[in-house]
């Protein structure tokens, strides 16, 4: 049991599966996507989706940034030819490596888009393909807040976390990236634990 949510064999299997996880110190991300998770499960439940739905949204929670192993040796610098500046727009990939990780292993089309669509913003300007509105996926509007609010109260290594409070404020500054509907749905979770 994740967060009061029971991961399918679908999870376990990509999980164990790729074993050069286990080369790479992920403690970070795993910590993140585990928040992730747990806080979109919640939202998803505060916006009264079933529980089918709830229960997937915390898989795609989990493993939304699985598109970052791919990426992981230039992260920390590993690659003999780490990325320069002008190259981190090749991090921006994440999304749709992870899609392409994922598909074809038995995952539903709702937990592939959530994670393929999860960094783009309500406002159109977001990545991989600037969709707007209504036209992301619903899984993925969710994620995109949760995913926002824990980095925010994360520690990283160029700053500490932002409480609570903070985090949600700097949200707000930027609200015009969030479903405002799911906006709200977060706000009350975070505020009611």
């Amino acid at each position: 049991m994740t967060g009061g949510v029971r991961l399918d064999r679908g999870y376990e299997r990509s999980a164990a599966a790729p074993e050069r996880i286990l080369d790479f110190d992920l403690s970070a991300e795993l910590s993140h996507g585990m928040r992730v998770s747990n806080l979109a499960y919640a939202v998803a439940k505060e916006l009264g989706m079933d529980d089918h739905a709830c229960y997937e949204l915390a898989i795609a929670g989990m493993l939304h940034d699985i598109g970052k192993l791919k990426l992981t040796g230039y992260i920390n610098g590993q690659e003999k030819n780490p990325l320069v500046i002008e190259e981190l727009k090749y991090v921006r990939m994440h999304s749709t490596l992870g899609y392409e990780e994922l598909k074809g292993q038995g995952y539903s089309d709702f937990i592939l888009e959530s994670i393929l669509y999860h960094h783009e913003n309500y406002d159109g300007s977001g990545y991989p393909s600037n969709k707007a509105g209504e036209e992301i996926p619903i899984g993925a509007r969710i994620l995109r807040v949760c995913d926002v609010f824990s980095a925010l109260s994360s520690d990283r290594p160029y700053r500490k976390a932002f409480d609570r409070d903070t985090a949600v404020e700097l949200m707000i500054d930027e609200v015009k990236n969030f479903d405002m509907e799911v906006f709200l749905a977060f706000q009350r979770v975070v505020h009611n634990n």
